[in-house]
C-alpha cells in the first residue's frame, strides 16, 4: 500500500486517496479498507494528510523506506544513454566543461537541478610546480597536479627577484615536495624545506611560501567556487514550485554555494548513488531530496547529481546520475 501512495504521488503530485488507488491498483480489498490501511500508515508516520485534501501524501520516511526497500533503478535504454553521451560529450573535454555539460544534462533530462563539485585536493599528488615572474615583485606559481589539473596562484614579493634566485626556488620546491600529496605539503612543508638553501636572499623568498603554503595547498574542503549548478528552468516548472514561496526558496538554494559545497564535500567517498531525503539534510536542505553519484579524475573524487522535490521519480533519476557520473569518469581517464 505504501509503494502504491508513494508511485501515485510521485507520477500526478496530487495527495492519493482511496479510490485512485482503488483505480491504479487492483489490490482485490474494498476502498474502506485502504482507508484503514492508509490511516495506520499515517499513525506511524508513513503518510500525511494534506487539510484540503481527502488524499494522503508520503512523508521523508515514506520515501527513505521506497528507496531503501523498493526502489531498483531503471535499466536505461540504447536512445537514453546516447543522449547523455551528446549533451556531456559537447565541446572542449576540460574538467570544467565536461562538469558544466553533466549538470546542465541532469537537469534537462530528470527535469531536477543539476550539481557537482570539482575533485577535492587533499589527496591530490603535486607533479611540479613553475615559477613565472609577472612583473618586479609578483610571481604566477603553477602547481601541476598529476591527475592532469593545475591550480594557479600569485606571489608578492617584497622587492625585485633575480632570476637565478627564482630558478633556484623552484628547484627546491621541486626537489622537495614533488610526488607529495597535498595534506603531507601542509602537514609538513616548513621542515622539507628548513635549511633547503644556503643564499640569504633566496632563503627570505623561500620564508614567503613557507608563510603561505598552508593557502596554496589548501584543499580540505570544497568552496563555492569548486560547484557547478545546472540551469533552474527545468526543476522550476515542477509543481512544488508552482507558489512565489517555494521558488524563492529554489532561488535561494541556487544563491548557497557554501551550503552545497558542505554537503557535497561529506559524500566526497560515496562512489555509488548516494540518496538523501527531506529533513535528513537538516533544516536548509529539509524540502529537497539529493541524488549523488562520485566520478574519478585520477586518484581524485568528485561528485555529480541532482537536487529536486522529495517526489520524484527515483528509479529513473539514480539511474540516469550513476551512467552520467560513469561517463564523466570515462571521459577524463588519461
Amino acid at each position: 500500500m505504501l509503494e502504491a501512495v508513494v508511485r501515485t504521488y510521485v507520477d500526478t503530485a496530487e495527495p492519493a486517496g482511496s479510490r485512485t488507488l482503488t483505480r491504479r491498483f487492483n489490490f482485490g480489498v474494498s476502498p474502506a479498507t485502504i482507508r484503514n490501511t492508509m490511516a495506520d500508515l499515517e499513525e506511524d508516520g508513513y503518510l500525511s494528510h494534506p487539510h484540503t485534501s481527502a488524499g494522503r501524501v508520503p512523508t521523508d520516511l515514506a520515501y527513505r523506506f521506497f528507496v531503501d526497500r523498493v526502489v531498483r533503478p531503471e535499466a536505461l535504454t540504447a536512445a537514453e544513454k546516447a543522449r547523455i553521451e551528446q549533451e556531456v560529450l559537447a565541446g572542449e573535454s576540460t574538467l570544467e566543461r565536461i562538469l558544466t555539460n553533466a549538470t546542465r544534462a541532469l537537469g534537462i533530462l530528470v527535469n531536477e537541478l543539476g550539481v557537482g563539485s570539482v575533485p577535492q585536493l587533499d589527496n591530490a599528488c603535486l607533479q611540479k610546480i613553475d615559477l613565472i615572474s609577472v612583473s618586479s615583485q609578483k610571481i604566477l606559481m603553477v602547481v601541476t597536479i598529476q591527475s592532469g589539473m593545475v591550480r594557479t596562484a600569485y606571489v608578492d614579493l617584497p622587492g625585485k627577484a633575480p632570476r637565478d634566485v627564482l630558478e633556484c626556488i623552484e628547484r627546491v620546491l621541486n626537489e622537495r615536495l614533488g610526488g607529495l600529496s597535498f595534506t603531507e605539503i601542509r602537514r609538513s612543508f616548513g621542515a622539507r624545506l628548513r635549511d633547503a638553501v644556503e643564499d640569504p636572499a633566496a632563503q627570505d623568498m623561500l620564508n614567503i611560501f613557507i608563510e603561505s603554503s598552508d593557502e596554496f595547498f589548501a584543499a580540505s574542503k570544497p568552496g563555492p567556487d569548486q560547484v557547478v549548478l545546472g540551469q533552474t528552468s527545468p526543476i522550476a516548472s515542477q509543481p512544488e514550485f508552482s507558489t512565489n514561496e517555494r521558488l524563492r526558496e529554489l532561488i535561494a538554494l541556487t544563491e548557497q554555494k557554501e551550503l552545497l559545497a558542505k554537503v557535497l564535500g561529506t559524500r566526497a567517498d560515496k562512489g555509488v548513488p548516494f540518496v538523501t531525503i527531506g529533513s535528513e539534510h537538516g533544516p536548509e536542505l529539509a524540502g529537497f531530496t539529493l541524488v549523488t553519484s562520485g566520478y574519478r579524475f585520477g586518484g581524485l573524487r568528485g561528485i555529480l547529481g541532482v537536487i529536486g522535490p522529495t517526489r520524484m521519480p527515483y528509479e529513473k533519476v539514480i539511474a540516469i546520475v550513476d551512467y552520467t557520473s560513469s561517463l564523466v569518469t570515462r571521459m577524463l581517464e588519461p
